[in-house]
């Protein structure tokens, strides 16, 4: 097939990358913004801009029917979906099949299966990938407690196509999963519009271990290393890095294989996530993510490969030009995203007018954003802010220069995450690699 001009269903720093990924592959940009948005660097930037309705994402980014004509009538070839909003909307995809626009991500049949956590498990478990105890919340609640002891304590209740979080909650013992459930249920029908959940076994102050792979859907599956994602805060992730600090190769080779192989049962195509919970020296698998990651860039400095001009080359038809074996993963990255939150009030999203004062630059230092002086934040959209990475010879360089980074980020007018991130990268736990899920809960009281 072939593709000559790009729509960028997204915004932010993810529009502003795939705008830079068809400039060096020679394609036309199309971006999309809301009403909001135009001021934004990125449209600028971008061969043609187009509004696509008011700030509310369910009228903008999230109208499908407003995005399709768009596409139309400046005639783009295909659709970047980015992260987020649609990214990984199976019936976005069939509708940008009907219009005969390429969707830049895997197949729709693919999305669908993935976006079922409980039909992911399955599938993956059948091509031996280990995953935890689990079963689907019975319908009858009368029968929950008996699959609460059959799957063993503590457990998470989880929504079957909800991510990120959404419609997940810990429980401790028998007497706290009714109220979970009950309170879970409808958490995950507002965020993924269905309510239905599953139990599953908790690993307290397990490690959170993901592997980025790529394949082309011609035969060609790659893998590009793991990333440590343990620094979470209400399950969302808050600092990466790769490789992973003290993973035994034995351990790591395994997980590598692992991802493969999920990636191959589910016939994967284009860039992907393959993320496990790792408990001493078991690893079990938690979920496939259809789309590229926001911390995709720790992998990209590891791995010198531009993940979103593979998923517009792959999109497009071409093969793998790459083999694992032949991937020099060299150094190590270190990934900080600042987040317009105030920690110190439970990460409440924090809205105003951003003054930038200083921003890091410098060797193996790496700023993705779309970051402007007088940004207004709004709370229409995702808190992120910016993605502060560094890249050094071994970890410790990759440390340090991130704490000269954070030192050099310097923005008012908004409540941000940076001081939090310095206090963790600065902490004599995360200096000796020693990271799991609970570090921030010890971090804090």
């Amino acid at each position: 097939m072939t593709i000559d001009s790009v729509l960028i269903a997204n915004r932010g720093e993810i529009a502003l990358r795939v705008i830079e990924a068809c400039r060096e592959l020679d394609l036309r940009s199309i971006v999309l913004y809301s009403e909001p948005d135009e001021t934004m660097p990125y449209v600028r930037l971008a061969d043609a801009s187009i509004c696509i309705g008011p700030a509310d994402p369910a009228k903008s980014y999230g109208n499908i029917a407003a995005i399709i004509s768009a596409a139309e009538l400046i005639e783009a070839d295909a659709v970047h979906p980015g992260y987020g909003f649609l990214a990984e909307n199976p019936h976005f995809v069939e509708v940008c099949e009907e219009h005969d626009l390429t969707f830049i991500g895997p197949p729709r049949a693919v999305m669908e299966l993935l976006g079922n956590k409980l039909a992911a498990r399955d599938a993956v478990r059948a091509a031996g990938v280990p995953v935890l105890p689990g079963e689907p919340v019975p319908a009858d609640l009368d029968g929950l407690a008996a699959v609460g002891e059959r799957i063993g304590y503590p457990l998470l209740v989880k929504s079957v196509y909800g991510g990120g979080g959404r419609g997940m909650r810990w429980v401790d013992g028998p007497g706290e999963l009714r109220a979970a459930v009950a309170a879970a249920a409808p958490e995950a029908k507002a965020a993924c519009g269905d309510e239905r959940l599953y139990l599953e076994r908790a690993v307290p102050a397990a490690r959170h271990v993901e592997v980025q792979i790529v394949a082309d859907g011609r035969g060609g599956l790659i893998h590009l290393g793991e990333r440590e994602c343990s620094i979470q805060r209400r399950h969302q992730k808050l600092i990466e890095e790769s490789p992973a600090p003290n993973l035994p190769d034995g351990l790591r080779s395994r997980l590598h294989d692992a991802a493969l192989a999920a990636a191959a049962a589910v016939g994967y195509r284009n860039v992907g996530t393959v993320e496990f919970v790792i408990d001493g020296g078991a690893f079990f698998f938690i979920e496939m993510n259809a789309r590229i990651q926001v911390e995709h860039p720790v992998s990209e400095v590891t791995s010198g490969i531009n993940l979103v001009k593979e998923q517009l080359r792959i999109a497009a038809g071409e093969p793998l030009g790459h083999a694992s074996g032949g991937i020099d993963r060299r150094g190590w990255g270190i990934e900080c995203r600042i987040n317009a939150e105030d920690p110190a009030r439970g990460f409440l999203p924090s809205t105003g007018t951003v003054h930038i004062d200083e921003l890091p630059g410098g060797v193996g230092v790496r700023v993705d954003s779309c970051l402007h002086d007088g940004m207004v934040v709004s709370p229409h959209y995702d808190s992120l802010l910016a993605k502060v990475i560094t890249w050094g010879q071994d970890r410790e360089e990759a440390r340090i220069r991130m704490m000269t980074a954070l030192q050099r980020f310097r923005v008012s007018g908004v409540q941000t995450t940076r001081a939090l991130a310095q206090e963790v990268v600065g902490h004599p736990d995360f200096r000796d690699g020693a990271v799991a899920t609970d570090f921030l809960a010890r971090l804090t009281g």
